[in-house]
């Protein structure tokens, strides 16, 4: 099988249990809220927009905010990065915005709407999704039977 559908099949795992979980199993198991981007970078823009990933990631790690992994596209579809990031909470989300907002501003980087601008030159598209997780498939079988 390749890794262009084995990396499809996670993706569609992590979809689905976002779509499938309400209350249930994300409150009996403690299932993560997580974002699932994937990026298909502007042609002869990779390393520009690693390098602005790698410093909005240190910036995050300052901030005490999750690091994200990242995964890096070799075969099948179309995409060039996939990145899955551990949302906060929402109370320490606005504490993590501000702080990453400071942070920015005091090493002159980019901040609010002049940042997505900036981002943008680096990607021909983008999508971003919520999920749920870690589960088995179990546990969503048993989710899905007890409704």
């Amino acid at each position: 099988m390749g890794r262009g559908v084995c990396v499809a099949g996670v993706l569609f795992c992590l979809l689905a249990a976002s779509g499938l979980l309400n209350e249930g199993v994300a409150q009996e198991q403690a299932g993560k809220e997580y974002t699932v981007s994937l990026y298909h970078v502007a042609p002869g823009k990779h390393l520009d927009f690693l390098k602005w990933q790698a410093e909005r990631e240190a910036l995050g790690k300052e901030a005490g905010a999750p690091a994200p992994q990242w995964y890096v596209h070799t075969d099948g579809d179309s995409w060039d990065y996939l990145s899955i990031v551990e949302e906060p909470e929402a109370a320490r989300q606005a504490e993590l915005d501000d702080k990453l907002e400071v942070a920015a501003r005091r090493k002159g980087l980019t901040t609010g709407f002049a940042a997505g601008l900036e981002f943008r030159q680096f990607i021909a598209s983008h999508t971003d999704s919520r999920a749920l997780g870690a589960f088995t498939a179990q546990q969503l079988v048993d989710e899905a039977s007890a409704q």
